[in-house]
């Protein structure tokens, strides 16, 4: 799955061209002008990473970068502050503010990318290519192959997903309802109960060798992976 990336930057040329350098290194982009495009864009649509100059029009990045982090909704979401300021002191404020990640104009292509994923790797490992092995299972996010030892698995695209972020997350509980919102997204509207109809159909493919045992319901609380396997 591509990771979605809000570009929040007022200058058009500046904008076009990380537009086409995270385009090439296979991301998906949204583009804001100013602080205000980018909240009516997020309250639409939570993208996966935003990226975000310091200087905008009216309302600062600084203001959005407080703004998305006294949400629940986006408290958790990845921010990179793009600027021309390199003072110690601007680093600091963009930080305290929220920030992932600081990174000063003008900048390389290559540096910016090597950012996002690093930022990617730590705050949403689902959302990298990175191949993942955990207790007897292998998954390829780039090729969508899983393996049971060394058995080729079929599964369906939500199942890959749904195995994925649980596979990033072990033994970490999730309900129905951040499941949802982590690997169906925020804004579709599905009943809860459509996540349990996926975990059995996850479940039945990973019979192989008791590999199913890997997903776990906690009574009450959701779904886990856990590396262990129950014989």
């Amino acid at each position: 799955m591509k990771a979605n990336i809000l570009i929040v930057e007022d200058e058009p040329a500046i904008q076009e061209l990380i537009k086409l350098n995270l385009e090439l290194s296979g991301y998906s982009t949204e583009q804001a002008y100013s602080a205000e495009q980018a909240r009516t864009h997020i309250n639409t649509r939570k993208p996966d990473l935003v990226l975000l100059d310091w200087m905008l029009p009216g309302s600062s990045g600084i203001s959005l970068a407080k703004w998305l982090r006294s949400s629940e909704r986006t408290n958790d979401l990845p921010i990179i502050m793009l600027t021309a300021k390199t003072s110690e002191e601007n680093a600091v404020e963009g930080l305290e503010a929220g920030a992932d990640d600081y990174i000063s104009k003008p900048f390389s292509p290559k540096e910016l990318i090597a950012r996002i994923k690093a930022v990617l790797r730590r705050r949403a490992p689902q959302l990298t290519q990175d191949e993942i092995v955990k207790g007897s299972i292998r998954l390829n996010p780039t090729t969508h192959h899983v393996f049971v030892e060394q058995q080729s698995i079929s599964l369906g695209p939500i199942e890959f997903r749904l195995l994925h972020f649980l596979m990033v997350n072990p033994e970490r509980v999730f309900s129905r309802s951040q499941l949802l919102d982590n690997v169906w997204g925020d804004h579709v509207f599905v009943e809860e109960r459509t996540v349990d109809v996926h975990i059995r159909r996850l479940r039945k493919a990973l019979e192989l060798n008791n590999a199913h045992t890997h997903i776990q319901t906690v009574r009450g609380a959701g779904y886990k992976f856990t590396a262990r396997i129950n014989d």
